[in-house]
């Protein structure tokens, strides 16, 4: 920092999520002051030393309350003089979009910013402006949703969803008329998003299915020119639902597809209005190689995704997030190119955890971790939250990364008791 020069100063809004540390941390490294913006209670309960000793500040608040939360984080900002605004949880990215436009910061379009949460609103946008996406039908009910499917000309299977959540709650791929009510309580089933009590557009979406491979691409947005940094490879369950079991980057594409990818997230960035920060499209790709996008996240990806593309790429997305939140032209350079995965372990079944064993070690491994200890009770992987721990490792091609990855995965034990 220039001598006589204050420091910046951002607020990230809810630190306490999977990406939370890794900006607090980049903050830190580029000497800009991080002040948060979370609840009372969230903050009593979930920041811990890590976290606080990085935090300049603090702004309580009630998210539950739109309106509320955005008066109360302008008069925050402006007393504090923020210089930058940063969504690190899905579920407040409207919100920073929103107040980024009050504060006259770098941020995305405001007028857009809830169809970058609600897929009923983002499969709006994407059909008005011919994003290659599933064709999707809403409805209150499962009766009404099968109609308009019909209508639509959408047969099964089909994606049944909420139209806001995350983290594949609520998901179910059905294969017959017959699963539609069950698949419709469960996409329906939160109501409001636990911890800030957020509610949730329970709207149904039903969303044709598209077989094939998925991916992500992770993108930085600067004063809306769109720069695609890879494309990640993403390993899902495969029965009724799609819990996500691991990421590899970069994925393994041909040239021709990988472009088509690209151009795909391209055109879903800007048609949501994406201008200056981070996007995170989740995509499948058919068996024709055409890429179809199934929505996209205006908020940092989650998983570990930032930490592997560090590793494969050497470009620190935290980083370049806070740059452009701070109006900053960020240097998006690959400077290796190398690969790197992450696999998640999962319980075979509901039950007690009882031992986990066998997790790796080596250079080749970057981290490993547990969520779940012995004694915790654990639940089916049908969703992202089922998950016990992590393992993931580098190499030097996406082919070596993947295999490393899956031995170290196969190496290890899980026992759960009934």
């Amino acid at each position: 920092m220039t001598p006589g020069r204050r420091a910046r100063r951002v607020l990230l809004l809810e630190a306490w999520v999977a990406a939370g540390e890794d900006l607090l941390r980049a903050a830190a490294a580029l000497g800009v002051e991080a002040y948060v913006a979370t609840h009372e209670d969230v903050h009593a309960t979930h920041y811990g030393p890590e976290l606080t000793e990085l935090i300049s500040g603090v702004a309580f608040t009630d998210f539950g309350d739109t309106a509320a939360a955005l008066d109360d984080l302008t008069a925050f900002c402006r007393a504090r003089r923020i210089d930058g605004v940063v969504a690190c949880w899905e579920f407040l990215s409207p919100v920073a979009a929103l107040l980024a436009a009050r504060l006259g910061l770098p941020g995305h379009d405001p007028d857009r910013a809830a169809a970058c949460r609600n897929k009923r609103l983002m499969a709006e946008v994407f059909a008005a402006h011919g994003v290659p996406a599933p064709r999707t039908v809403t409805a209150a009910d499962h009766r009404t949703l099968a109609r308009r499917a019909e209508a639509a000309g959408i047969g099964f299977p089909l994606v049944v969803k909420p139209a806001e959540n995350a983290a594949s709650i609520g998901v179910t791929v059905v294969t017959s008329a017959e699963g539609l009510p069950a698949a419709a309580r469960l996409a329906g089933s939160e109501t409001h998003k636990p911890s800030h009590g957020i509610p949730l557009d329970t709207t149904l979406l039903a969303q044709e299915y598209v077989e094939g491979d998925e991916f992500s691409v992770e993108t930085v947005l600067t004063r809306g020119e769109v720069h695609h940094l890879v494309v990640t490879e993403k390993f899902t369950t495969r029965d009724a639902s799609r819990a996500e079991t691991g990421h590899t980057v970069p994925a393994r594409l041909p040239a021709d597809v990988r472009a088509a990818v690209l151009t795909a997230a391209t055109r879903a960035a800007t048609a949501l209005g994406l201008r200056d920060g981070v996007a995170h499209t989740e995509v499948k790709v058919d068996g024709r190689g055409r890429p179809h996008v199934i929505e996209v996240g205006a908020r940092p990806p989650g998983d570990g995704i930032m930490r592997l593309v560090a590793e494969a790429t050497g470009i620190d997305q935290a980083r370049a997030y806070l740059m452009t939140a701070l109006g900053e032209r960020p240097d998006l350079t690959p400077r290796r190119e190398r690969a790197a995965a992450v696999r998640f372990l999962t319980a075979p079944h509901a039950g007690t955890l009882t031992r986990v064993e066998g997790l790796p070690r080596g250079d080749h491994v970057v981290s490993t971790g547990l969520l779940k200890r012995p004694g915790d009770p654990v639940g089916d992987p049908r969703d992202n939250l089922q998950r016990i721990g992590h393992l993931m490792v580098r190499a030097g091609t996406a082919r070596a990364a993947n295999r490393a990855a899956d031995e170290a995965l196969d190496a290890v034990t899980v026992e759960v008791s009934p």
